[in-house]
């Protein structure tokens, strides 16, 4: 079963929503530039509250080490990274590192070998979180050799049909479960979440087990 991903979170009843409706990670933007930016201080209230299988995800863009050490004390336990600044080096990060990615014409990039990947729509600006969609044939292949979680344009509307389309390891949606930015609709978000985990998803490695994504 594919895992969902719901990100944007910047209030503990969006989170106990997406943890009661079955979500299996819970992000944090911590980029402030974004219009659904978390604070240290937020992920520091929501995070630790989480159950065990719920997994804590930062979202960074050009991150420094430190920053994702401050977020690591503050609760989570993964980084999704958004670019990297040059002569930045993430080794040695204290939680596992996802890059995100976006198709390229011969395949993805940045062209990373991380076997866990999250993949969304090309945007230098915004960084994610535009309510535009990938191309889910392409990211279909991208899928077959890697574990890719997919971003970009979901929806209640469409969630079972991409996850059909491409067998991705998990979902991410923020936009599209939004009453307003930072602010998740409950009832967008408790048919997204159905509608995923209702989706006929690939078993084993590229999937989940009982909705709960276990370790990256």
């Amino acid at each position: 079963m594919t895992a969902v991903k719901i990100c944007g979170i910047t209030r503990p009843e969006d989170a106990a929503a997406a943890v009661e409706y079955g979500a299996s990670y819970i992000g944090f933007v911590l980029w402030p530039n974004s219009p659904r930016a978390a604070t240290l201080h937020i992920v520091s209230r929501i995070a630790p509250a989480l159950p065990d299988h719920v997994t804590p995800v930062g979202v960074f863009v050009n991150p420094s080490i430190d920053d994702i050490s401050a977020a690591a004390d503050a609760g989570i336990k993964a980084a999704q990274v958004h670019a990297v600044a040059a002569g930045v080096s993430l080794k040695g990060a204290r939680v596992p590192i996802i890059p995100a990615v976006h198709l390229s014409w011969n395949g993805i990039e940045p062209d990373v070998d991380d076997e866990l990947i999250l993949l969304d729509a090309h945007d230098p600006v915004k960084h994610g979180g535009t309510g535009k969609k990938v191309d889910w044939v392409r990211a279909a292949v991208v899928a077959q050799s890697r574990r890719v979680i997919l971003a970009g344009g979901l929806t209640p509307d469409n969630v079972a049909e991409a996850i059909q389309t491409v067998q991705p390891f998990a979902v991410d949606v923020a936009s599209g479960v939004e009453a307003a930015p930072g602010v998740k609709d409950p009832m967008k978000l408790k048919l997204f979440i159905a509608n995923a985990l209702g989706a006929q998803g690939t078993l084993g490695t590229q999937g989940t087990k009982d909705g709960h994504a276990g370790t990256l």
